[in-house]
């Protein structure tokens, strides 16, 4: 490569980092002067980590508010005070968000000095391509670590606690030692912060194989305690981190089944990446030690509901509530630990696949993972993977011979739960192979009335 393409090279590489205006949504002349760029960004352009979404967060002297708001009216984004009170507010773009927030203290390095960790405490200048690195941030992440400014920046937002685990995970860090047991120390403050901000946070150690070495290191610190209470335990984690080794083993017998738990939970939030595989890792952490014991003998029986199934004193329903998971999370887990101990029986009856299927439904990966995991054999459910991944299987994807509005016909009947309970046992009776045909299911339902 010649000079020339070289610095062609380089041009284009500046004009793709983030903390090249650019590449951001907006102008740079919409910004007053001075402004800086702050936090993530900043740290992951210095790693030349790429991010497909912009998350950009900017820290001017005054005017915080007023500024992303006259860039919101200009392109016609969405706009949300965050925080009234500390002057902070949000542009939403299609592809990106940009945070603005009035600068704390009489400098910009007073501010810097009030942030979490040295690595997030590093501000550069877009008009002059100037860095501040008063705490010798990048120092760290040329180390890859996380330190924290000050203990007393970790007691003012406790979630800082939790976040430096995730930032470990995510970056590849290590979690200075010093920190770390500052950590382990204020862990018991966790208990002040919203249920849905420690969600995002745990969600982020358990969407990852990277985050699971630091889920256990949290646990061990006794963070993962202060979120979770102290129903968690060594097995719950030795679990989650099978799961990690599971879904590529399932993926490798199973491509399709593979696909499924790597992909996004339907019903949430479209920039949510909560997979099917982050869903099993939070429901392994919520079975009960008893179940674990040995790990290859699930102990419990097979007749309980819901609301047998608990952390400390409350349902995992109530418990998942209060974290404020969403309403598919949740069904998604309590099906898990619902019909576990029915996969870990040595043979399930045509009509018991059939209803677990109904109720499952695309949860069905989930279940599975968690089960090989804790230690059902692969030969063992071959046959419940393969029915469900068989569109045309009527076990597992039943196709009605007939439909409501045939049976009221047929029948002479109004619309009631009867007409349910016929198609119910219409269905089994075709899996059982007693009829095949719309003709024979409604002589069927003829004589079971």
């Amino acid at each position: 490569m010649n000079h020339e393409d070289t610095k062609d090279a380089k041009e284009e590489n500046k004009k793709d980092s983030i903390l090249s205006p650019e590449s951001w949504p907006f102008d740079l002349e919409l910004l007053p002067v001075p402004a800086y760029m702050v936090g993530g960004a900043v740290r992951d352009a210095l790693l030349l980590r790429r991010r497909e979404y912009l998350d950009l967060d900017f820290v001017v002297p005054i005017g915080a508010v007023e500024t992303a708001s006259t860039i919101a009216y200009h392109y016609k984004a969405g706009f949300v005070v965050l925080d009234p009170q500390r002057k902070i507010a949000r542009v939403v773009f299609k592809n990106a968000t940009a945070d603005f927030a009035e600068q704390e203290g009489d400098s910009l390095e007073t501010d810097l000095h009030r942030r979490d960790f040295t690595v997030n405490a590093i501000a550069y200048n877009p008009r002059t391509g100037e860095f501040i690195d008063p705490l010798q941030g990048t120092s760290d992440l040329q180390q890859g670590i996380i330190r924290m400014v000050s203990s007393a920046n970790l007691e003012d937002d406790p979630l800082r606690l939790l976040r430096a685990y995730r930032q470990a995970g995510q970056l590849g860090f290590v979690i200075e030692e010093e920190t770390r047991s500052t950590i382990s120390q204020l862990a018991p403050l966790l208990a002040q912060i919203a249920a849905e901000r420690v969600r995002v946070e745990l969600g982020y150690l358990l969407s990852s194989p990277q985050g699971t070495p630091w889920l256990n290191a949290a646990w061990s610190d006794g963070i993962l305690r202060s979120v979770l209470h102290d129903d968690v335990t060594a097995a719950n984690l030795a679990l989650v981190a099978e799961i990690d080794r599971t879904s590529a083993i399932l993926a490798q017998t199973w491509p399709q089944l593979g696909v499924e738990l790597s992909s996004a939970v339907p019903g949430l939030a479209a920039d949510s990446k909560r997979t099917w595989i982050a869903i099993a890792k939070l429901a392994s952490l919520l079975i009960p030690e008893t179940w674990l014991s040995g790990i290859d003998e699930l102990k419990v029986s097979l007749n309980y509901t819901r609301a047998d199934i608990r952390v400390e004193n409350c349902s995992v329903e109530d418990f998942l509530k209060e974290m404020k998971y969403s309403v598919p999370e949740i069904r998604a887990v309590t099906a898990i630990l619902k019909f576990l101990p029915q996969l870990r029986k040595t043979s399930m009856s045509v009509r018991e696949q059939y209803f677990m299927f109904r109720e499952v439904g695309v949860v069905f990966p989930a279940l599975v993972l968690v089960a090989v995991a804790a230690g059902t054999k692969v030969d063992g459910i071959a046959t419940l993977c393969d029915r469900y991944l068989t569109p045309s299987d009527q076990v597992a994807h039943p196709t009605p011979l007939v439909n409501g509005k045939d049976l009221m016909e047929a029948l002479n009947i109004p619309s009631s739960p009867q007409i349910g309970q016929l198609l119910t046992a219409i269905q089994l009776a075709r899996i059982e192979g007693r009829i095949s045909t719309a003709a024979e299911a409604l002589d069927f339902a003829k004589y079971s009335q």
